[in-house]
């Protein structure tokens, strides 16, 4: 039967990480890989992290199973730092999945069971893996405008234009915050007419929040969804804890289904624990256990959103330093997006050939779009990729 089977595409991330592990220059800058890097280039474990795993170490009894939906105090855990009391606990219905990914592909799932012919309307440009995942599930994805490449932000009016052309019982994905690939954010304003939209067409969000705490802080950062999930009959949250939490290969997510009719709880929590049945059965518990002691740990808690928050500042510091380097280098504030960007990446419009030319010319790797992460830069390499990025003539 093997031989049956189609050749499938690389990943263009994983083959750009490849090129940029063989490339013998010495001055060389990965801004293709989604990870956090800290000065040294480092993705460090964070102290927390570090307390949390020994904290466990010291008192678990057991590795048996927790159950199809995970533990319960980590589903509480997660719902109380994204969505604090915008809606009742027991509207919410959760399950613990391997990574924001896993969220995402039992969402999708989930809609398909739903209503197989929803068509999943998605921000154009969004996390490539989203397109894969409905790809492969054979769903239909609609684009809606989101980029302006002359500005760099939002293009707002396209996509509230878009999206009066969805249909009752359709779903719109939304990131939460810290757009990936673009880094350009909706205002809380802006959010509120999506919800309004949203309610006037009989539209589901599922909301895509991977970086909270990356952008403007721990709960501004979360606003928008908390405002979504308030406001909205149902909803579906995928969030994943890689990012915040520094756990990336622990493959820590969670799938949250919001009904604001409490007697859907029930039918809800069962249909998400059976998909986990169907797909891993009982979802990887570490990772999870490690943010569950965080969050209901004060002392823990505190060294953790101290930690972020100077993972925050740091990034938002590379941002207003690159910013003004290409300005002085350029004579222009064209680039002054940059800095009002947020989160790990930004999307700087560049053409697939001048991005060619960056990796040929200069060492400098990012993907095809032209989307970096910020995280890939220190306070040394900043002026080497703006001297870069001028000489090319981006």
């Amino acid at each position: 039967m093997f031989e049956k089977l189609n050749e499938q595409p690389a990943d263009k991330i994983l083959e750009l990480m490849q090129l940029y592990k063989d490339d013998p220059r010495e001055q060389k800058i990965d801004l293709g890989v989604g990870v956090y890097k800290n000065a040294e280039g480092v993705t460090p474990v964070m102290r927390a992290i570090k307390a949390a795993e020994h904290q466990v170490w010291e008192t678990q009894t057991t590795k048996a199973y927790t159950g199809l939906a995970g533990d319960p105090a980590y589903a509480d855990a997660m719902i109380g730092l994204i969505l604090a009391d915008a809606v009742a606990r027991e509207t919410v219905a959760a399950v613990a999945t391997p990574g924001g990914t896993g969220a995402c592909r039992q969402a999708f799932e989930l809609i398909r069971m739903a209503n197989p012919d929803a068509k999943i309307h998605v921000s154009d440009p969004t996390w490539p893996n989203h397109l894969s995942i409905l790809k492969h599930l054979k769903m239909e994805a609609v684009p809606y405008r989101y980029f302006d490449d002359a500005t760099r932000g939002v293009d707002f009016e396209g996509m509230i234009a878009d999206l009066r052309k969805a249909k009752a019982g359709d779903v719109v994905l939304l990131h939460g915050c810290c757009h990936n690939p673009t880094g350009a954010n909706l205002n809380l304003t802006q959010w509120q007419e999506v919800v309004d939209l949203l309610n006037d067409r009989g539209l589901i969000p599922m909301i895509d929040i991977a970086y909270q705490g990356f952008g403007d802080g721990l709960d501004e950062d979360a606003a928008a969804t908390r405002l979504v999930a308030s406001s909205v009959p149902e909803c579906l949250i995928a969030a994943s804890c890689s990012k915040n939490f520094g756990i990336y290969r622990e493959r820590t997510g969670l799938l949250m289904a919001i009904a604001q009719d409490t007697d859907l709880h029930k039918i809800n929590q069962g249909n998400l624990a059976y998909l986990n049945r169907q797909n891993y059965s009982f979802p990887p518990d570490h990772g999870a256990r490690l943010v569950s002691t965080i969050l209901n740990d004060d002392a823990l808690r505190a060294d953790w959103a101290e930690e972020l928050e100077q993972v925050r500042l740091s990034m938002l510091g590379l941002r207003e330093q690159l910013a003004a380097e290409l300005q002085r280098l350029s004579g222009s504030d064209r680039f002054g997006f940059i800095a009002q960007h947020r989160g790990m990446f930004s999307r700087i419009g560049a053409s697939p050939e001048e991005v060619q030319r960056l990796r040929k010319e200069h060492g400098i790797y990012m993907v095809g779009d032209s989307r970096m992460n910020i995280a890939g830069l220190n306070r040394d390499t900043v002026p080497i990729l703006a001297k870069a990025i001028v000489d090319v003539g981006i």
